[in-house]
């Protein structure tokens, strides 16, 4: 039992959790493309990826794991996008530390998602069932260079300061 949920059960809470973050996070980051700052959504994005990231930990582990790993990075990125848009006001140079922050938290959330595709997704995990087979790697790769590719982007045009 975990939060008082079957392990089955958090584990669902976790997997709507993450796949909220994901989608939000896909809004959000159209929108730092566009210089728009959508406060909601993006207090939406920061709170359920923060939360992705804190429930991941409440599982039960034995040794620390990758997954222990990516989270412990993400928790420090989503401190630098919390400080930067709500401390800090992006004013100066903390508007591309969020951009760069935003962007990253989605990359860890859809680095996960292409992780847990290949181990749950029958088709998928015959591809890659070790997690490093071609397959896997190709399509781990793709995501890196896409989001390296959206987080110059974002830095270049998010200029919300601009358009008021």
């Amino acid at each position: 039992m975990v939060l008082g949920l079957s392990l089955q059960d958090f584990t669902t809470l976790h997997v709507a959790i993450s796949l909220i973050a994901i989608v939000t996070g896909l809004i959000v980051v159209w929108g730092i493309l566009h210089a728009q700052r959508m406060p909601a959504m993006t207090a939406l994005f920061l709170a359920t990826t923060v939360l992705t990231s804190a429930t991941g930990f409440l599982f039960p582990v034995t040794a620390f794991t990758p997954a222990l790993g990516v989270g412990i990075v993400s928790i420090a990125v989503l401190a630098a996008a919390l400080l930067a848009l709500y401390a800090f006001d992006l004013n100066r140079a903390w508007r591309w530390v969020y951009v760069v922050a935003a962007v990253f938290a989605l990359y860890f959330n859809v680095f996960v998602l292409v992780v847990q595709g290949f181990l749950k997704v029958p088709a998928l995990h015959a591809l890659a069932p070790n997690g490093n087979e071609p397959a896997f790697i190709v399509a781990q790769t793709l995501v890196l260079l896409l989001f390296a590719w959206l987080g110059t982007l974002a830095v270049r045009r998010f200029h919300p300061e601009l358009v008021r």
